[in-house]
């Protein structure tokens, strides 16, 4: 049966109409494979809001073009769909893993149709016919959007890199990556210390909004780095047009001003937000407060609009390393338990001690019987454990607990190991 037969072109119609209810469910069902097979794609929240919404529009596009015969000169790339391609040119995500994500995605756009059609007449001329028909119109469908995807993304991406300096963001990045660097020639294509310490920011807007977003971020960044008593200027590193990077110079200061925790920006507007790693210092430091920013975005854009102008690891860092690196697990713990997290006998002891006397709200009576020691033996491992920890247990009990609950889960991979067993670990 030819494929540009009437009834074959309605079978496919018919198909399609069948399909349009289940628009939503079909688009989930895509948007969750391309998740799966490309993490190249996994970005942040607002980004995959983007392409979420790209593969329902297209999804719909589709199934109407199918249904109603629509010619495809008159069919032009998902607003969406343009959006999401131009933020990867701006994130340097390469295009061939967005036109991967519409191959994947065609395929099980297909294969729902089929399913469809052998559902509706068990006729193989006609499923046959109707399948390709649907074949020709998807892959037609699918040249045509891409083209203009791929159009979208390279113009994004000449503007782009013609408004950034391709060299200060390529050291960047090659310092988060722990590539092996020249310092002299890093501070001075940057223009900034790698030598002192350092805070990693995280800004964003949460409403998209019309102006030069970027130069509110930028103003507002600078607002927080007077505040935190910075003397020099901030590094400043756009992320795409709604969100960017930045680290606060300290000096050889190892705190923040007084007055910056918990307090938005002077004159920021309410749409901007902040994630502020902790103290870190030389180029570990860099990298470190950097990831620590990143966990406490992460926590912040999970909080949704209500939440705080400017979230510090600091205060959620629990949060953050539920989804964090272990490489940041162990770098807090290191930090929250000090001498306490060595990795040896005596302290594992102490530790054990601790954990349960925390367990038993603080009595050394119902520790001693758990752990079947003397009463006077829990009260001198206690005492010995505050002078590890460097201050008393009531100063942050549930750091502390928390800590401890991740060195007595994750062991040797968070804790600080002998100096001849340290292997290039600090």
């Amino acid at each position: 049966m030819d494929r540009l037969n009437p009834s074959v072109a309605q079978r496919a119609a018919d198909v399609s109409g069948a399909l349009t209810p289940r628009t939503a469910e079909l688009a989930t069902e895509i948007y969750d494979l391309i998740m799966r097979e490309i993490p190249l794609l996994r970005s942040d929240k607002q980004v995959l809001t983007l392409l979420e919404a790209s593969v329902g529009e297209n999804v719909a596009t589709l199934l109407h073009v199918l249904e109603h015969g629509i010619d495809l000169e008159n069919v032009h790339v998902p607003v969406a769909a343009a959006e999401y391609a131009r933020r990867l040119a701006q994130r340097g995500i390469p295009i061939v893993a967005l036109l991967r994500a519409y191959r994947i995605g065609s395929t099980r756009f297909q294969d729902w149709c089929l399913e469809e059609l052998g559902r509706r007449t068990d006729d193989a001329s006609v499923v046959s016919a109707a399948g390709l028909r649907i074949a020709d119109i998807t892959a037609a469908y699918i040249d045509r959007v891409s083209e203009q995807v791929v159009a979208a993304y390279e113009t994004e991406r000449e503007n782009w890199l013609r408004n950034l300096s391709a060299a200060r963001v390529a050291r960047v990045q090659a310092l988060l990556r722990c590539e092996r660097v020249d310092l002299d020639s890093s501070e001075a294509i940057l223009g900034y210390r790698l030598r002192q310490h350092h805070v990693g920011v995280v800004c964003w807007v949460t409403i998209q909004a019309v102006g030069d977003t970027l130069a509110r971020l930028e103003e507002a960044t600078a607002d927080v780095a007077r505040r935190a008593g910075c003397r020099d200027r901030a590094m400043f590193l756009p992320q795409d047009e709604s969100s960017a990077w930045a680290w606060l110079p300290l000096g050889g200061r190892d705190t923040l001003a007084a007055e910056m925790p918990g307090l938005p920006p002077a004159g920021a507007a309410a749409d901007i937000r902040f994630a502020l790693g902790a103290v870190g210092s030389g180029v570990a430091g860099f990298l470190r407060t950097h990831e620590q920013a990143l966990g406490a975005q992460a926590v912040a854009l999970a909080a949704g609009p209500s939440g705080p102008s400017i979230t510090s690891f600091s205060d959620v860092a629990p949060l953050a390393l539920m989804s964090g690196s272990i490489e940041l697990v162990r770098a807090w713990v290191l930090e929250t338990l000090r001498s306490l997290a060595d990795d040896d006998g005596h302290n594992a002891t102490l530790r054990d001690t601790l954990w349960v006397f925390l367990q038993e709200g603080g009595s050394f009576k119902t520790t001693a019987e758990r752990l079947t020691v003397h009463k006077n033996t829990v009260q001198y491992r206690i005492r010995k454990a505050e002078e590890s920890l460097g201050r008393p247990i009531d100063a942050d009990h549930l750091q502390i607990e928390l800590a401890l609950l991740a060195s007595h889960w994750l062991g040797a991979a968070v804790l600080r190991q002998p100096a001849g067993q340290r292997a290039g670990r600090p």
